[in-house]
């Protein structure tokens, strides 16, 4: 077991308090601290002691991968820890963007590198050859835009607007089922000709405001849609964000993304679990590379972002453990609430990352025993066997999703 020295990313959307918060650091902090990283990305390994000498975790697991992940994880991804664990804490949205599968990420990958792009140029889409469906489980009230409307819907709301220029693509979404009108309406507004862009995305914004004063279906959603007109003015993000689903999630609800579905979060903490990748395509909402053609083409306009409850999956002790069912066999995120008397935590024969979220947490196994307190993470090799845990705390724990049912 290895108390973990996380990474953190101080992104323009972060938040200058809830990171800090959460580990006991003085608040407001200078700068935004956006994401707390936890695993072994190449980019941003966690650091870890081990026998007396400082090191990374990525490092640590190349050395003897079995050992540390597990064989079987081990020999299916090559070696690599499959995920990453974060705590995301966004005061201002993130750009709306899509993630690619394994099959379209090791395309672009390759393509990027024959065009000869260099591993930090700022115009990759692709940084790695990896997929990155993602899980978040919000800490707090999450805001996101996940998914996208029907068509039906879509269309409704743009003519709830009573844009003139929406007109013809509200036309194009009404009596259709076909989720590539969609992609239309997402492509129309996203090339939509420079010299008529401030003034739609002006026109919009005024019109959103309008709807959200009136309480009605789609107040919430044009809210949001007003605030983010005053975080990106003249972005064509703004109006393309209406052509996602709108919601909020409380504490202890999540939301996953799969390969090509489109989202945005907008406000909150959470917890995310993803693959072990950081390659994002973005239409929108960012100052960062923007690449409409390839958006478009990973974008699934039928993807399924569902909202997910935590489901149960047994009571020992006085503590109980729940699972955020996923389809993607790269993770799979548990949390455990504990009390006095120990629990055994899942994932036992894989790697695993516990990090606690609430109170503080003492792990035990055959290696020895951990002292884990609010806003730590730690380290759960293959080679640490069972462990157990009591509290009272709420742990966070990932691991791989090798067969677990989706």
């Amino acid at each position: 077991m290895d108390l973990l020295e996380p990474v953190t990313q101080p992104y323009a959307w972060g938040s200058h308090t809830a990171i800090a918060e959460l580990q006991g650091r003085p608040a407001p902090t200078a700068g935004p601290e956006a994401e707390l990283w936890m695993g072994a990305h190449p980019s941003a390994p966690s650091g870890l002691e081990r026998s007396g000498a400082r090191t990374t975790l990525n490092a640590v697991i190349a050395a003897d991968p079995p050992r540390e992940l597990g064989a079987e994880c081990a020999a299916r991804f090559g070696g690599r820890l499959p995920f990453l664990l974060k705590v995301l804490a966004a005061e201002q949205a993130l750009s709306i963007q899509v993630h690619p599968s394994r099959e379209q990420a090791q395309a672009g990958y390759q393509a990027e590198n024959a065009r000869g792009l260099a591993p930090g140029d700022k115009s990759r889409n692709y940084v790695d050859d990896w997929p990155k469906p993602e899980i978040l489980c919000a800490l707090t009230r999450f805001e996101v835009l996940a998914g996208m409307r029907t068509t039906a819907d879509a269309a409704a709301l743009l003519r709830a607007l009573g844009v003139a220029a929406l007109e013809p693509l509200a036309a194009g979404l009404a009596g259709t089922a076909d989720p590539a009108a969609l992609t239309r309406a997402l492509a129309g507004i996203l090339t939509w000709p420079a010299e008529g862009r401030a003034a739609l995305v002006a026109a919009v914004a005024a019109a959103c405001e309008r709807v959200a004063a009136q309480a009605g279906q789609y107040a919430a959603a044009c809210a949001a849609t007003v605030r983010l007109a005053g975080e990106h003015p003249g972005d064509l993000g703004v109006v393309a964000s209406l052509l996602l689903r709108h919601a909020v999630l409380g504490p202890g609800e999540a939301v996953f993304l799969p390969a090509g579905g489109p989202h945005a979060y907008l406000h909150g903490t959470g917890v995310e679990l993803l693959a072990n990748s950081d390659n994002v395509v973005r239409a929108g909402l960012t100052g960062k590379h923007i690449d409409v053609p390839e958006l478009l083409k990973l974008l699934d306009p039928a993807a399924l972002v569902p909202v997910i409850e935590p489901r149960p999956v047994g009571v020992h002790g006085d503590g109980r453990v729940c699972v955020y069912d996923s389809p993607a066999p790269e993770f799979r995120l548990h949390r455990a609430e504990l009390r006095a008397a120990e629990l055994v935590l899942p994932g036992d024969g894989g790697a695993r990352i516990a990090l606690c979220t609430e109170g503080a947490a003492v792990l035990r196994a055959s290696s020895g025993t951990l002292k884990l307190p609010r806003g730590e993470a730690c380290f759960l090799s293959a080679a640490d066997g069972p462990v157990s845990a009591s509290g009272p705390a709420s742990l966070f724990i990932a691991g791989d999703g090798i067969g677990a049912p989706g």
